[in-house]
Order: structure tokens, then C-alpha cells, then sequence
């Protein structure tokens, strides 16, 4: 949360601007969308009401959300998201509630004086109910405006899936889509490269060819020149099909052939920096020196 934010947050967490203060805000840089600043200001204090008739605990969720951290293509219009504890059954009729588990202080901000979820939240719940156009739009706009980061919302997507969370695989999709189009190294390679350099290990060759299976050229993601070395990054998504499985094991055998030895670390292992994964490394780099 920006200083800014946290001035406009309450000492307990549980006021908000109302209408009466919003209307006297000074709405300079605010992204209105496709609204009229008049029509915005309205819907704004509509879910001022809202909120306030459903009570505390209760923020911004969803389409909402989105359009009061001004995200591209996103509109402030009834019916408006919100979302509560579990547990919490409130009934504001014709606005749609979700209800959510395991939120704490990291999950939660305020925007244009209305509490709403942190950005990095919105886009972990938006995997279930946004398609992939607008969940790569807000991804977008989120890591633009400076409201996460991709450090953080790697980590806070581990920390959330070990408990079951639908939706994360689209998300998890959408920001593997995202670093394509940037045309640059992958989040899990670009952690790598800095735990090895922090460790004291050489740094690795990366997306080299090294081999062929049948008619498709095996790429690797490190390559440790001067050694038979390789190591390979599972990616994000745990489960894979039959025929991924496939794959991969063809692609094994291809490098074993041309004389590689091959590790591969797990997502989880990189973000936890796993001891099983840092015992491995010291034990390949150790014998390679010696």
C-alpha cells in the first residue's frame, strides 16, 4: 500500500471516505473509463452507500475493484462486487458478494476512499471469473500503475494455492503469456539466474539447443558451458497431462544421449528456495569443481 493510501486508511481499518468527502477529493489523474467524471462520482458514492449498509468487514471486488485502481476497459457501474469473510452472509440487493477465505492485511487496500482488495488479490480471484483478455489487461495495468509486482504476486499465489484456490492456473497462464510478449526471459528463469549468482555458482548459458527429438530441437533452459550441466525449470503449473509427460521424458532421454546430465527444480522449489533443491545444487556444482 502507497504512503498515500495508508494516510487515506483509518487507524482501524474500518471507515471510509463517504460521499460528502469524496465529493471534495481531488479527482485529478482519476481514470473515469468510459464515464462521465459526474456519472463516475455518482457510482462512486452509490457504493460509498453500499458498503456502508452492508458494514464492515466489506471491500471492493471483482469488475469494481478493477475500475477504481482505473484499470484499461474496466467500468464504476451498478451492480457493483464486493467481497466478505466467509462466513459473513449479507444480502445487498442486486449487487453480487463473493465470499472469501484466508484474506489478511496483505490482501486488502483502499482506492478513492473506498476499502477494495489489494491489486495482487484482485488478480488471484479474478483467475475464476475473468476471461483472458481482461485478466491480462488488468495484469498489465497493475504491474504499470506500480500496484504489484511480479516478485510479490509469485509469492503470494504460492502461499494461496497450497490451501486450493480455482482460477490460478488461468492467471498463472495469462502471466506466462505476458512475459512472451515481452520477448523476455521467463519470472521463474530470471529468479533462478539470481539465487545461483547469490549463491556463488556460475551463471548458465540460457535457452540453448542442445539436442533433437525426432524432428524437434530440444531447448534448454541453463546450460553450464564447460560441463555436461543442464538444468531444467518445471514452470508453473504442477499438474501435467499424459502427453506433456511425454514430452518431457523424450526430451531427458535426447540430452542423456548426447551426454548432459540433467536436474530439474519445481516452480515451488525456486520460490522457496527449497533445501532439497539448494542441497542439490551444491552437490552438482561441488563434484563439477572437483
Amino acid at each position: 500500500m502507497t504512503d498515500q493510501r495508508r494516510a487515506a486508511a483509518s487507524a482501524d481499518g474500518q471507515r471510509f471516505a463517504g460521499p460528502a468527502t469524496l465529493r471534495r477529493r481531488d479527482l485529478s489523474g482519476v481514470r473515469f473509463g468510459s464515464l462521465s467524471p459526474l456519472t463516475f462520482l455518482r457510482h462512486l458514492d452509490q457504493l460509498a452507500e453500499v458498503i456502508g449498509r452492508v458494514g464492515q468487514p466489506c471491500w471492493a471486488a471483482g469488475v469494481t475493484n478493477a475500475a477504481l485502481f482505473g484499470a484499461d476497459g474496466f467500468d464504476l457501474v451498478p451492480p457493483f462486487e464486493l467481497a466478505v469473510p466467509r462466513g459473513r452472509a449479507p444480502h445487498p440487493l442486486g449487487h453480487r458478494v463473493h465470499r472469501l477465505r484466508d484474506l489478511s492485511n496483505l490482501d486488502t487496500d483502499i482506492a478513492l476512499g473506498v476499502p477494495c482488495l489489494s491489486a495482487t488479490r484482485l488478480l488471484i480471484e479474478s483467475g475464476r471469473t475473468f476471461d483472458p483478455k481482461g485478466l491480462t489487461t488488468l495484469l498489465d495495468c497493475a504491474l504499470r500503475d506500480g500496484l504489484t509486482s511480479e516478485d510479490f504476486l509469485h509469492r503470494r499465489i504460492h502461499e494461496l494455492r497450497r490451501r486450493g484456490r480455482p482460477g490460478l492456473d488461468r492467471l498463472l497462464a495469462v502471466m506466462e503469456g505476458a512475459e512472451r510478449s515481452r520477448g523476455g526471459h521467463s519470472w521463474l528463469e530470471r529468479t533462478f539466474l539470481e539465487l545461483l549468482a547469490e549463491l556463488g555458482h556460475p551463471r548458465p548459458e540460457v535457452q540453448q539447443v542442445l539436442a533433437r527429438r525426432d524432428s524437434t530441437l530440444v531447448r534448454v533452459d541453463c546450460r553450464f558451458p564447460g560441463t555436461p550441466i543442464v538444468i531444467e525449470l518445471l514452470g508453473y503449473r504442477h499438474h501435467r497431462s499424459v502427453a506433456q509427460m511425454q514430452i518431457d521424458s523424450e526430451r531427458l532421454n535426447a540430452l542423456t544421449l548426447q551426454g548432459f546430465a540433467t536436474y530439474q527444480f519445481t516452480y515451488d522449489d525456486v520460490v522457496l528456495r527449497s533445501p532439497r533443491m539448494l542441497g542439490t545444487l551444491a552437490d552438482v556444482f561441488g563434484r563439477s569443481a572437483a
